[in-house]
C-alpha cells in the first residue's frame, strides 16, 4: 500500500477491525519510511450490477441516478431525503440479492420496486413517478391511474 504522504510502499499494519458485519476490514497502517499513519479499507469486489434498459442497452446500476429520479417524484412533498436514501439502498440490496450471479436486472424490475414503495409512502409522488415510468401520453391515462389508486385504497 502506498503512503499518501511520501508515496513509499513499505508499511506495517498496526490494527485491523471488521466492519459492516464482516463485509469489510478497516486497517490502520504506519509508513516505515516517514512514520505517517493512515487507514485503508478492504471489501470484496462484487460483480458490477448491470441494468437492462427497455431498448436493450445495458448500463451499470447507478444509485445516484435512481435517487435523483425518486427525489424528483417526492419534490415538495413531506418526504425526508433520508427516507429516499434508505429506499434506494433497500432497492439496490434487494436487486443484488435477487439477481445472484446473473447481475443483469431489467429496468422494469427496478421501476416496479420503486412504485411499490412510493405507493405506500406518498400517493402524489407515486403518481408523478408512474406517469414517467409508464410514459403517459394524455390526461386520460393519468386519470385512469388515479382511479386505480383510489380503488386500491
Amino acid at each position: 500500500m502506498r503512503c499518501p504522504k511520501c508515496a513509499q510502499d513499505k508499511d506495517k499494519v498496526v490494527d485491523s477491525r471488521t466492519l459492516e458485519e464482516g463485509g469489510a476490514i478497516r486497517r490502520r497502517r504506519v509508513c516505515l519510511a516517514c512514520g505517517h499513519r493512515f487507514t485503508t479499507y478492504e471489501r470484496v469486489a462484487a460483480p458490477a450490477l448491470m441494468v437492462l434498459k427497455r431498448d436493450q442497452r445495458r448500463e451499470a446500476f447507478d444509485s445516484a441516478k435512481l435517487q435523483r429520479s425518486i427525489a424528483y417524484a417526492v419534490a415538495k412533498r413531506p418526504v425526508p431525503p433520508q427516507q429516499v436514501e434508505a429506499m434506494v439502498a433497500d432497492i439496490r440490496r434487494e436487486v443484488e440479492e435477487e439477481s445472484g450471479a446473473d447481475a443483469l436486472v431489467p429496468s422494469t424490475v427496478i421501476g416496479r420496486k420503486v412504485l411499490l414503495r412510493l405507493e405506500k409512502l406518498d400517493e402524489v409522488a407515486y403518481l408523478r413517478y408512474v406517469s414517467i415510468y409508464r410514459r403517459f401520453r394524455d390526461a386520460a391515462q393519468f386519470f385512469s391511474e388515479i382511479e386505480n389508486l383510489i380503488g386500491r385504497n
